[in-house]
């Protein structure tokens, strides 16, 4: 079996190069493709100034069927290289998603959002005649309907002041430091992304060391902000003068940091289950140890097998919580307390915090 390449770039056609890699091996794809914009011609600022738009030869295509029919070859390629839990990032303006959209759904992709990329600072329209167009939408999706796909929920969460993150995403395009420049001092490349809409996407929907591939590298910004946060990556560019940018670029990003650094804040079910008794085991509370209720009503003693006795229930501290407050059900780590100095009480689930980043 062919052995998948790591950390690098792959030169040439990415249709050709992704068919070329092992089936089913990438986690993750971010594909920022060709918008097929078909400029008739140069345009131009009020002030006579011509604007560096997109009209390279690798934007440009005979009609919609010719672009559709590229859209297909290349979405097929990355379908094959998906695992079945991976999941697919297209971002793309009003020439091209729509037909990429379409396109998607045909070939059995299931879509999971539509994120909208708010840009705080959108080129103007500079004739005057339509809105200034100050967004690009991004179809994210999974293999299929059924996927056990990667969501880091808490991460997004956490990134958005504890508040769940929207599919509306408000950042400026590239600009200052960020815009890469050739040695002319012109724009690198002309379509470069932002890094943190790079870095909000790779946290989202992968974990630490997997991989991720994007079949038209560009500027370098998937691999380099996946370098950041300790993912594989791989990336596919057939233009030269990108290649040379993106190398160096790349190179000169750091390492990931350590493990702590690039963890993120995940779901209490991820974290290592951590059982009662282990707080006695581990003579972190000992047999005889007295737990109160937080309205200091109920109190409850520790036994030496993990469960706990009051004066009229015994059991796990989730049962007997419950019994003496009548309720259906109850969270023992954060019902009940135990006295830390005499005076302060504290929730046994700090004990269990404690273990678990010891378990980390």
């Amino acid at each position: 079996m062919k052995k998948l390449p790591q950390n690098q770039i792959l030169t040439g056609d990415c249709i050709e190069v992704m068919r070329s890699l092992p089936e089913e091996s990438v986690d993750m794809i971010f594909a920022d493709p060709p918008y097929n914009l078909q400029l008739a011609g140069s345009l131009y600022r009020p002030n006579n100034s011509k604007v560096d738009a997109v009209d390279d030869d690798w934007d440009k295509f005979d009609d919609f069927d010719a672009y559709d029919r590229f859209t297909r070859d290349w979405l097929s390629a990355a379908r094959r290289l998906l695992k079945p839990s991976g999941t697919i990032w297209v971002i793309g303006s009003y020439h091209n998603i729509f037909r990429v959209g379409t396109a998607l759904q045909n070939m059995g992709f299931w879509m999971l959002n539509d994120v909208v990329w708010v840009k705080t600072n959108p080129m103007p329209n500079f004739k005057g005649r339509r809105f200034t167009n100050a967004h690009e939408t991004m179809l994210w999706c999974s293999k299929d309907q059924d996927a056990r796909y990667t969501f880091n929920y808490e991460a997004m969460k956490a990134l958005n002041d504890d508040l769940q993150m929207r599919s509306d995403w408000t950042m400026p395009i590239c600009t200052g430091h960020e815009r890469l420049k050739d040695d002319d001092g012109s724009k690198a490349h002309p379509t470069q992304k932002p890094e943190a809409l790079l870095h909000r996407v790779i946290l989202s929907s992968t974990e630490p060391g997997q991989v991720v591939l994007d079949p038209f590298l560009g500027s370098g910004t998937t691999a380099a902000v996946a370098k950041r946060l300790g993912r594989r990556w791989i990336g596919i560019e057939r233009e030269e003068k990108y290649l040379k940018i993106a190398r160096r670029r790349i190179a000169a990003e750091p390492e990931a940091a350590d493990a702590d650094a690039i963890s993120y804040t995940t779901p209490k079910r991820k974290e290592p289950r951590v059982p009662f008794g282990m707080l006695v085991e581990r003579g972190m509370l000992s047999p005889g140890t007295v737990l109160i209720s937080p309205c200091r009503r109920h109190t409850a003693k520790v036994r030496s097998d993990g469960t706990i006795i009051s004066a009229d229930h015994r059991g796990s501290i989730h049962q007997v919580g419950a019994a003496v407050q009548g309720a259906p059900s109850c969270n023992g780590w954060t019902y009940w307390q135990v006295k830390s100095d005499g005076t302060q009480s504290i929730p046994i689930d700090a004990f269990r915090q404690r273990i678990r980043a010891e378990l980390h």
